[in-house]
């Protein structure tokens, strides 16, 4: 048996990379995609979705949440939209609106029953993602949030392809097997060729209203560390508050101010000003 070829062929270079990414249509201008992901579920990742998109939204820009968790979505419950909230235009998908203004597109919205589940499998579930790119009326967008759900499964993957994602916000909480996790999500985008902004660490800590000192309820942080391991930065570190809690049961997230994700918020907007 003859031995594997190793030569280099001359030195041509390898072929480029097929390019998967979609249009999206004539009817949105969508500047910066930015993808929130985490390893795991229940870690909060849709919380900071809708923060950094109301801070985002506060500072000036028109912003959109494409909520790509399709079989478990929360966007909406968050910012208090309710019910079949998405109506059609030029054969398009119009998003609901929250209070300030963000664009809103979920699975949920297209509901009688938001507590009906949809028993889909992958690809179907892959394609609506798709259908929420190509088949919505976005308009003018500065910055378009994309929640995804947990995982390096079909969707992260039609996401990562077919949108021109600029760069990720890894969410994590405080526990051992969070490196595991993260490494999950950086190698992830490592191989999707899309920059990691940074983590943010949720249920850090828990500060005492009687001593005023934090605990870490679950655990001494080892974000650091993880971090630092990869490359990454800290973007910020959340506490446990039972006030955010109140807010987005009650589809009051736009009024939080969460000062603990300027950081986040920086990195996301970075030194691009959207037109």
């Amino acid at each position: 048996m003859s031995e594997a070829c190793n030569c280099n062929h001359g030195g041509m270079p390898e072929p480029p990379k097929p390019n998967f990414q979609i249009p999206s249509n004539e009817n949105s201008n969508i500047c910066h995609v930015i993808a929130i992901m985490s390893g795991k579920g229940g870690v909060g990742k849709s919380l900071v979705t809708s923060l950094l998109a109301s801070r985002v939204s506060a500072a000036g820009y028109r912003v959109g949440i494409l909520d790509a968790d399709i079989t478990g979505p929360s966007i909406p419950k968050a910012f208090g939209v309710d019910g079949q909230s998405l109506h059609s235009r030029e054969n398009l998908m119009v998003p609901a609106e929250t209070e300030s203004g963000i664009k809103i597109v979920s699975s949920n919205l297209l509901l009688d029953d938001d507590t009906e589940p949809l028993i889909w499998r992958g690809p179907m579930i892959a394609s609506v993602v798709k259908q929420f790119w190509t088949d919505v009326y976005w308009g003018d967008v500065d910055y378009l949030f994309v929640d995804m759900p947990p995982g390096t499964g079909d969707v992260p993957l039609t996401v990562f392809q077919s949108l021109p994602v600029e760069g990720i916000v890894v969410v994590t909480s405080p526990q051992e097997l969070v490196s595991m996790i993260v490494e999950k999500a950086v190698n992830m985008a490592n191989q999707m060729d899309v920059p990691i902004l940074g983590l943010v660490e949720n249920l850090s800590y828990y500060n005492c209203p009687d001593c005023g000192k934090p605990h870490a309820v679950f655990g001494e942080s080892h974000i650091d560390e993880v971090a630092a391991g990869h490359g990454l930065k800290v973007l910020a570190k959340a506490p446990i508050d039972s006030a955010i809690a109140a807010a987005v049961d009650a589809g009051k997230v736009e009024t939080l101010t969460a000062p603990w994700l300027d950081e986040a918020v920086a990195a996301v907007r970075g030194d691009k000003k959207a037109e």
